[in-house]
């Protein structure tokens, strides 16, 4: 079903004021050199509120982003704790945006159309509002929990994309917006907004020129995330296709660019089995112009058994991938799985973290006196509860 000419009426000034009201004055500036302290000043004229609006429908109503918004900035970062820096995915790029376009980027309504229209997958629990690591976490705890009531065990197989949000197809992303049901003026729009990017680089004290940015979506972007989602809704509905056609019962679940298949079975060796043949999940993506990292796939078998336990190898050569064996606890978006969900290890691991980073509070005292409570209290809010209670819903 297509979106109707009601769903794309012009933008309303409390879409604006609301999504700028959300935004951190702390956050730093931009290629324009604009800070959200200062745009949140601007927009309080009403009639610099109005221009802005009147900008952002005419550009959905074109279908065309200025080419100002285009002109990014990306600082290059080592990842920490790598032995060679030689290769580009030892690095982390941060793409900073013009303040005025992100603010027009934050307002959007793909996401209420995308699942409006049933194309957003149901396995996808990353790239949309309201959807976290936590709902993966309780999903997957659960799927354990009914399967061990009927006495079955449940083995993963966790597969990571790599450098997905550089590798989307601008071409293909603005045919899966037309299939998707988007109204014409969206397709047409973003078929603007993807193409003629520039980008300059900064590393330290070098700073490239201008180059062309041909693929790939900024992760800066607040549009990054349902794009992604988008881009992804219709490889899931193959690869469900897929395994059923070839009667293989297993669930898959997503997270941006973290893919899980679960398979439940009495017997380990056919689970290895259903997930071995669910790999062929990298063919699928090699034609949609993504590759999985072979180096982060995983495998993990859960069970409440008290014998020895020996799981199986999980030989996934044939697929240019590794041999692999379920270790003692297993590390995912955060949680730290064990073999019987008792949660000991994440429990332990970000209690410790808990409390080391309270420690390191005392650092940011200075020879006079230590910080006044009501920083103590932000900081503990801030930073040391999100870590105690990170994973506590499962």
């Amino acid at each position: 079903m297509k979106s109707t000419i009601n769903d794309l009426d012009t933008f309303l000034e409390e879409e604006f004021t609301s999504t700028i009201a959300k935004c951190n004055i702390l956050f730093t500036s931009s290629p324009d050199k604009l800070v959200w302290k200062h745009l949140k000043y601007i927009l309080k004229d009403k009639s610099c509120l109005k221009n802005i609006i009147n900008i952002t429908n005419a550009c959905i109503e074109i279908g065309y982003w200025l080419s100002h918004f285009k002109m990014l900035t990306t600082i290059i970062i080592p990842k920490p704790k790598k032995a060679l820096y030689d290769s580009p995915k030892v690095f982390e790029l941060i793409v900073l945006l013009n303040t005025l376009g992100k603010l027009i980027e934050k307002v959007n309504r793909l996401q209420f159309h995308a699942i409006s229209n049933n194309f957003i997958h149901q396995s996808q629990l990353g790239g949309l509002k309201f959807k976290s690591t936590s709902n993966v976490g309780i999903v997957l705890t659960h799927f354990i929990h009914m399967e061990w009531v009927r006495n079955l065990a449940t083995s993963t197989l966790m597969f990571d994309i790599s450098q997905f949000f550089p590798l989307l197809n601008h071409h293909l992303l603005t045919l899966i917006l037309e299939k998707a049901g988007f109204d014409l003026r969206v397709v047409k729009f973003f078929s603007n907004y993807l193409v003629n990017g520039k980008t300059q680089y900064f590393w330290n004290s070098f700073s490239s020129s201008f180059f062309n940015i041909d693929i790939g979506v900024s992760q800066g972007s607040a549009l990054s995330h349902i794009l992604s989602a988008l881009y992804l809704s219709p490889l899931l509905h193959i690869l469900e296709i897929y395994l059923k056609n070839l009667k293989i019962p297993v669930s898959i679940l997503s997270f941006v660019d973290d893919g899980l298949i679960i398979a439940q079975r009495k017997s380990l060796s056919l689970s290895n089995f259903l997930l071995f043949y669910s790999y062929n999940v990298v063919s699928i993506l090699l034609k949609f112009g993504l590759t999985v990292e072979h180096s982060k796939t995983k495998v993990f078998h859960f069970s409440r058994s008290y014998s020895p336990f020996n799981p199986p190898l999980l030989d996934l050569s044939s697929f240019g991938g590794p041999i692999l064996l379920s270790k003692d606890f297993w590390k995912y978006l955060g949680f730290i799985f064990n073999r019987k969900l008792s949660f000991h290890q994440h429990i332990n691991f970000d209690s410790n973290k808990a409390i080391f980073t309270v420690k390191c509070m005392k650092i940011l005292r200075n020879l006079v006196r230590s910080l006044i409570p009501h920083y103590k209290q932000l900081l503990y809010r801030s930073c040391i509860l999100p870590i105690t209670l990170y994973g506590f819903q499962l």
